[in-house]
């Protein structure tokens, strides 16, 4: 498989500073390395860099960094699009205000394609805020909500050339949700498997069924994998650790399920923050998680001493 990697050092969306470290973590833990030895051809493309925008005023006093997020939303978006014209990209963060553009981006290129776009969202949170609704005013919170054409983002983010359809939506590892997503998410129909459902069910039925959902549709698959859908103690680097999330082994699981499945056609690794990291353990567990989910089993993986 092609794959291209490219950097969004973005760190406006989020209250921690850090994140803007977060693709040059990944690549120093061998994140092209792994994927090369896996026998994938991969170019790295370098950084996004956004085109400063205008001031805006919004009556939510409460947002953050509105234009500067509105910025990389426009460069992200246009970078996925062409990006995945031929290849798997591979986009590393940088905080999940990222997504806003990536996911819209990929929208348009299936839309493009004729094809259904679906979302797998591996977060502790369902990022489902509009501008409206979020009280923190961080916009890592709103980028699910964009990308699936909700209200409220209109005259202040890009215009969506393609939106992902709600329905369309998985959100795994949810176990940090507002009273204003909850309502939005059952609204908008968003399928949503929290850390209960985890614990009731097993992650594997769960995951499985959505992914027979693509496969029947001939669809393609954009996975966005926040650091914090793991659980803290095996992944410290972030800046919004909930306690109670995947275990090590569920989440090689899910990435070696999503491989099986032949179904993934883009790629969000996002909220890594070095600066809180224990001797690089989390981005190296990112760097071998995405290694599971290009090929790499178990008999495949090296013995890794802390």
């Amino acid at each position: 498989m092609h794959c291209r990697i490219i950097g969004a050092p973005i760190q406006e969306g989020t209250d921690r500073r850090g994140c803007d470290m977060g693709p040059s973590s990944l690549r120093t833990a061998g994140l092209v390395e792994a994927l090369v030895e896996l026998g994938h051809s991969v170019a790295d493309m370098g950084q996004v860099v956004p085109t400063p925008g205008p001031l805006q005023a919004h009556p939510n006093k409460a947002l953050k960094a509105l234009p500067a997020i509105a910025a990389w939303t426009a460069a992200l978006a246009e970078a996925a699009y062409q990006m995945s014209a031929d290849a798997l990209p591979i986009f590393l963060g940088g905080d999940h205000s990222m997504s806003a553009g990536t996911v819209s981006g990929i929208a348009r290129r299936a839309d493009e394609l004729g094809k259904p776009l679906f979302v797998l969202w591996l977060d502790a949170h369902p990022d489902f805020h509009t501008l409206d609704t979020t009280t923190s005013g961080n916009l890592h919170g709103v980028p699910l909500a964009y990308a699936s054409g909700l209200s409220g983002f209109q005259g202040y983010f890009p215009k969506l050339q393609a939106n992902v359809s709600p329905e369309r939506i998985c959100a795994i590892g949810i176990r940090s949700v507002d009273p204003a997503e909850r309502v939005a998410l059952a609204e908008a129909g968003v399928v949503v498997h929290d850390m209960r459902a985890i614990d009731e069910h097993g992650i594997a039925p769960l995951l499985r069924a959505f992914l027979e959902r693509v496969a029947a549709e001939g669809g393609m698959l954009h996975v966005s994998f926040d650091v914090d859908f793991l659980d803290p103690a095996i992944a410290p680097a972030v800046g919004t650790t909930v306690p109670g999330g995947a275990t090590f082994r569920e989440a090689h699981l899910v990435m070696e399920m999503l491989h099986d499945s032949g179904l993934v056609t883009s790629l969000d690794l996002v909220e890594l923050n070095p600066f809180l990291d224990e001797r690089g353990r989390t981005a190296t567990l990112m760097v071998d998680l995405t290694a599971s989910l290009m090929g790499r089993r178990i008999m495949d993986r090296p013995t890794r001493s802390f």
